[in-house]
């Protein structure tokens, strides 16, 4: 496999020139070989990963979080990666959470936030209680005691930042601060970076449409 096609693939559906401007999307590490045998999956690379790669004689790596820095331990496997442009794009990060709730997203604020509209409202129970099935050590705020929700902006990773910009019952993220738990008048669950962004390795590998791919084992880092 030509590991310049399967990276035009995962463009073609997330433009490169899409990502934020801090953002380090694309290529990581290049080796000169353009033929890969089996391709790694893994929300982040880390050494672990790294091992994982090597152990299951996997020669690519596709990540979602991106490498700010590059260890030389891993400039002998190729790493390619799509952050911001893949939380950006019509069925990414955010977008298969959605769908992995069983929900539909009705438009998009902000570029990272998709809003969510019930023709009826649901109770919170309702709402959590889906949720734990994604997250079930998920945690949350109900500053007003709100009952029922009709209206929930959701935003993978971290979107702790976007709680403010939108008029919503709910807001649904990972990474929920302190201080924004404290102010909100929405309820807010946290339900976990890892557990909100995980979903997006099956987007990768319905995308590039290959056999010889394999998921990195990988956990939150955190113990609940």
């Amino acid at each position: 496999m030509n590991k310049f096609l399967l990276t035009d693939k995962i463009e073609k559906f997330a433009p490169l020139e899409t990502q934020d401007g801090w953002d380090c999307s694309g290529w990581s590490v290049c080796t000169k070989n353009n033929e890969i045998s089996k391709v790694m999956l893994a929300l982040t690379v880390t050494d672990d990963v790294v091992k994982q790669a090597k152990s299951k004689q996997c020669d690519m790596i596709i990540s979602h979080h991106p490498l700010f820095y590059v260890p030389l331990t891993y400039s002998d496997i190729d790493i390619y990666c799509a952050h911001t442009n893949m939380d950006k794009a019509n069925g990414g990060t955010t977008d298969t959470l959605i769908k992995n709730l069983g929900f539909k997203p009705d438009y998009i604020i902000d570029e990272f936030v998709r809003i969510v509209n019930f023709d009826a409202p649901i109770s919170v129970n309702c709402l959590e209680k889906k949720l734990r099935d994604i997250s079930p050590n998920l945690r949350y705020v109900n500053n007003n005691k709100i009952e029922k929700v009709s209206k929930i902006a959701f935003c993978a990773g971290s979107g702790s930042e976007f709680i403010d910009s939108v008029d919503v019952d709910a807001f649904v993220t990972g990474d929920l601060k302190f201080h924004t738990a404290l102010d909100s008048n929405c309820i807010v669950f946290d339900i976990g970076h890892f557990e909100s962004e995980i979903g997006i390795l099956e987007v990768f590998k319905n995308i590039l449409g290959i056999d010889n791919i394999v998921f990195a084992e990988e956990t939150t880092p955190f113990i609940y």
